[in-house]
């Protein structure tokens, strides 16, 4: 069966499965005028590799609504070819345009374009303060320093290992990862000086994903599917830099997009099959951090010829956010849950919705 045909089967079923399980119709979106002032939930729709088809859109809170292709409405232009990430700062939303190696700049309010950085290959941005945030990087071995006021890279730093992914903040210390098979360690770096400081080891290899639980410690997400790289979780002191514990997976297990709830005590993941086949690893898992070994049981499982390619959890309400690609064939969907599992909307997206950022 070609990959045409599975995406589409893959579609209709995702469609039928979910709205059995909700009240509401799945929403699809206006063009309507983007700006507000309300609460809003970020969506990174990244298009297909290749095609320049990009977008941006947003769900408003306040009305229960999702406006897509807002960065179109209000510039009347494209944003690019794969819409990796964003954050905000200052009043400003930092789009992160991978394949285009660019970094677009827009009014938080209204979408319209106020700047445009120039990186290759861009992957996260983390704002340190109104002088300094960092860049990561695709296939090169460096990071980019970012002036935020003026918007100007002032410096690089030089990396061992190529592949800079995954980037948090801790007790003024920035912590990498090197997404590299050979690697088994992330980077900390002093903001105040610009170095690496110190290369932390971990329980595995390919470190992609680092984050910061309840009780200031850091978790990275480690492991390369295709390069027979089994996924970890390892839990590190950041003081000490010593390994609390690692937890591994199954050979059939290939996590993406961590995330915590909002008390920071339970983390959760996506484990994906592109295959959308029937009882493998596939769907949206959760552990506390107390956990010492991995789950075996989806918590949401993915349906059969169905995977999943965002994950976010609000930190106001609780509610689970997923992105749901369609297999890049069509529009996606965003799936909301309760923090139950219990399903409780969609909305209808744009292409590939690969990451949220929540108000």
């Amino acid at each position: 069966m070609s990959q045409y045909f599975k995406g589409l089967i893959l579609f209709c079923c995702s469609i039928v499965l979910f709205t059995a399980c909700v009240k509401d119709k799945p929403n699809p979106g206006n063009t309507g005028n983007p700006a507000t002032e309300d609460r809003k939930i970020l969506i990174a729709n990244e298009g297909v590799f290749g095609n320049g088809n990009a977008s941006l859109s947003y769900i408003n809170t306040v009305t229960d609504s999702i406006i897509n292709n807002v960065y179109t409405i209000a510039n009347n232009a494209p944003l690019g070819d794969v819409l990796q990430s964003l954050t905000v700062w200052n009043g400003k939303l930092y789009l992160v345009v991978n394949n285009s190696n660019k970094i677009v700049i827009v009014d938080k309010k209204t979408f319209v374009k106020q700047g445009e950085i120039s990186v290759n290959q861009p992957r996260y941005i983390q704002i340190v303060d109104q002088h300094k945030a960092y860049i990561t990087s695709m296939y090169g071995r460096r990071i980019f320093v970012l002036n935020p006021t003026t918007n100007q890279i002032t410096d690089t730093i030089a990396t061992t290992n190529k592949n800079n992914e995954g980037i948090t903040l801790l007790n003024n210390k920035v912590y990498v990862c090197p997404w590299d098979t050979g690697c088994n360690f992330i980077y900390e770096i002093d903001p105040s000086t610009n170095v690496i400081s110190r290369q932390i080891n971990i329980g595995g290899y390919a470190p992609t994903q680092v984050l910061v639980d309840k009780n200031q410690k850091l978790w990275v997400l480690a492991g390369n599917h295709t390069y027979n790289k089994p996924s970890t979780l390892t839990q590190l002191d950041p003081v000490s830099g010593s390994i609390i514990k690692t937890i591994s997976f199954g050979s059939d297990a290939d996590l993406i997009k961590p995330a915590f709830n909002p008390a920071k005590d339970t983390i959760y993941f996506i484990g994906v099959n592109y295959q959308g086949t029937a009882n493998a690893y596939n769907g949206i898992y959760r552990m506390p951090i107390t956990a010492t070994q991995a789950p075996t049981q989806a918590f949401i499982a993915a349906q059969q010829l169905q995977y999943f390619w965002a994950l976010g959890i609000d930190p106001a309400t609780g509610l689970i956010y997923v992105g749901d690609p369609k297999g890049f064939i069509q529009k996606g969907s965003v799936l909301v849950y309760r923090p139950d599992g219990t399903p409780v909307k969609q909305f209808l997206a744009e292409l590939g919705p690969g990451y949220f950022y929540f108000e």
